[in-house]
C-alpha cells in the first residue's frame, strides 16, 4: 500500500506514487480506444528488458516524441525523423525499438481497415469480455499465457514487431482484456466500473 494510504493494492504497486496511480487509474481498466490501445501497445514495446516504471517516467516524453501515437503520423515517418529520436533523451534511446514503432503504425493501420478498428481486433481475441483472474498473490500472476501466445504470434504474422508473448501479456493487463487484480486489492472488483484516464493532448511538435 502507499506511504500513508491504508488503502490495499497489488503487491507490485509499492509506495511508488506513479505505479499507485497507474494501478488505480488505469491497470485492468477495460479500453475499446484505438489510440490508447495503439499508446500501450508501443509502450509495452519499448519497455521489453527494462522496468514498466521507466517507461510510465518517461511516458509523457514518449507522446510528444511519437506524435501523441497517431499511428497515421508514426507510418510517415522517414529515416531522419528515425535518427532524430535515436538521440531524444526522453526515451528509450533503442534504434530497433524507435524503428519497431513505425513499423507497427504500419502494421495498425493495415489492421484497422481491415477488422474497423484496432479495438475489435484485440478485443476478439476475449470474445469482447475481460478474462479476470482471482489471484490470491501477485507470485500467482503468470508471465504469459497460451492466450497471449495466440496474440503473439497473429501479431508477428501481420508484421508487428517487439511483440513476443510476455509483453502481449502485459498488454492484455493494461488494457484490460485480462484483470490480474489480486483479490486483496481494492480494484478487485468489476473493471467495467471504472474508466482509464484519457491521455494527454499531444503537444506540439
Amino acid at each position: 500500500m502507499a506511504e500513508g494510504d491504508d488503502t490495499r493494492r497489488c503487491a507490485w504497486v509499492g509506495n511508488d506514487p506513479v505505479y499507485v496511480a497507474y494501478h488505480d487509474r488505469e491497470w485492468g481498466v477495460p479500453s475499446h480506444d484505438d489510440r490508447y490501445l495503439f499508446e500501450m501497445l508501443l509502450l509495452e514495446g519499448a519497455q521489453a528488458g527494462l522496468s514498466w516504471r521507466l517507461i510510465l517516467g518517461k511516458r509523457e516524453a514518449y507522446r510528444h516524441a511519437y506524435d501523441g501515437f497517431d499511428p497515421v503520423r508514426i507510418a510517415a515517418w522517414d529515416d531522419a525523423k528515425l535518427e532524430r529520436l535515436s538521440r531524444d533523451p526522453g526515451i528509450v534511446r533503442n534504434r530497433l525499438k524507435i524503428k519497431a514503432a513505425r513499423s507497427n503504425a504500419v502494421a495498425a493501420l493495415g489492421l484497422a481497415e481491415r477488422h474497423g478498428g484496432l479495438a475489435p481486433f484485440f478485443w476478439g481475441f476475449v470474445d469482447g469480455v475481460p478474462v479476470v483472474n482471482r489471484w490470491a498473490d501477485t507470485a500467482e500472476v503468470p508471465a504469459s499465457t497460451p492466450l497471449s501466445d495466440r496474440l503473439s504470434r497473429e501479431l508477428k504474422r501481420l508484421g508487428f514487431k517487439f511483440v513476443g508473448s510476455t509483453i502481449c501479456y502485459s498488454f492484455m493487463q493494461a488494457v484490460g482484456m485480462v484483470d490480474d487484480h489480486t483479490r486483496d486489492c481494492f480494484r478487485c472488483r468489476p473493471a467495467a466500473e471504472l474508466r482509464p484516464a484519457p491521455p494527454a493532448p499531444p503537444r506540439a511538435s
